[in-house]
């Protein structure tokens, strides 16, 4: 049983913004979602720790959110606690060519940072909707760059529900995966190593990344980014655009006329509408191509 007072108290303690029956529709960009019990606003690793340590130790399901832009979030909410790693933990701090970015910073804020800095190798990542600490749980990537390029460690909540450091290698990056991916260890911070470049010719190069985005992605209907992962020897939206499933409907789902890698909310979709198209995407590329396709996006539940 959530005791939302105690939880409240706890929270006033920390410094935390606690926001009762919060509507998940409002944090999550397909906007669509339920409520959820509270949502959280994280200020610290501490207080995230502190946190966790409580809901673990009274048993209470809780879940985590960034940018909430790889989440397919219920119609009926959750029944639990979400933790909000947002505006209230995205400090950036530069050190040479080092720069650490506390979870909840936006990845486009860092790049940006990045480049007032004079720092490169962050431009191909430009445009991707979501935090650094979300981006490095799924090794998010683009246009032949990936996180995995450029981190050097990250600070996390371990199972023990205390504050650990991990380097790049211990971190198991591979495509859409580290080992945070589906694990019980919450990503707090996370430290990039940059080079020296000029600034303009970095924003340049961001630029004509943000228009190749804007081109080819529907990025003017909320989504959750790209739907389907990559299945090895193809690509989703190859298949899926192959079946003939560009503008294939349920509900207010829709496989983009513009992308077809992308499952787009057309103003009144539900999660049971995107569910379900994704299912008859799947069936039918299954059928006619013999690829099985992976949903990207978590499920909160």
């Amino acid at each position: 049983m959530i005791d939302i007072d105690k939880l409240t108290e706890l929270c006033g303690e920390l410094g935390c913004r606690i926001t009762p029956e919060c509507p998940l529709r409002e944090y999550i960009t397909f906007r669509f979602g339920g409520p959820c019990r509270a949502l959280i606003s994280i200020n610290s690793a501490a207080s995230a720790a502190a946190l966790v340590k409580y809901l673990r130790e009274n048993g209470i399901k809780y879940g985590i959110i960034g940018r909430g832009s790889n989440i397919i979030a219920s119609d009926d909410g959750f029944d639990g606690i979400i933790l909000l790693f947002g505006s209230d933990i995205a400090d950036i701090t530069v050190d040479g060519s080092t720069m650490r970015c506390e979870a909840g910073a936006l990845l486009a804020s860092a790049c940006v940072h990045a480049q007032q800095s004079g720092l490169t190798g962050m431009e191909n990542l430009f445009g991707i909707p979501g935090t650094v600490g979300g981006a490095l749980y799924m090794n998010a990537g683009a246009y032949g760059c990936e996180i995995k390029d450029i981190v050097v460690s990250a600070e996390y909540i371990g199972e023990d529900c205390e504050l650990h450091t991990i380097s790049k290698e211990d971190m198991e990056l591979s495509y859409r995966h580290s080992i945070f991916t589906g694990s019980g260890s919450i990503i707090t911070a996370v430290t990039l190593s940059l080079a020296p470049g000029d600034p303009d010719t970095i924003k340049a190069a961001m630029t004509e990344c943000m228009s190749k985005r804007s081109s080819k992605q529907p990025l003017d209907y909320p989504s959750a980014g790209s739907t389907f992962k990559r299945p090895e020897g193809s690509y989703a939206s190859l298949l899926i655009e192959q079946c003939g499933l560009k503008g294939l409907t349920c509900g207010g789902a829709m496989v983009s006329e513009k992308h077809s890698g992308f499952v787009i909310n057309k103003g009144y979709a539900t999660c049971a509408d995107v569910l379900e198209l994704c299912g008859k995407v799947k069936d039918i590329v299954k059928e006619k191509t013999g690829y099985t396709l992976e949903l990207e996006p978590v499920i909160l539940k």
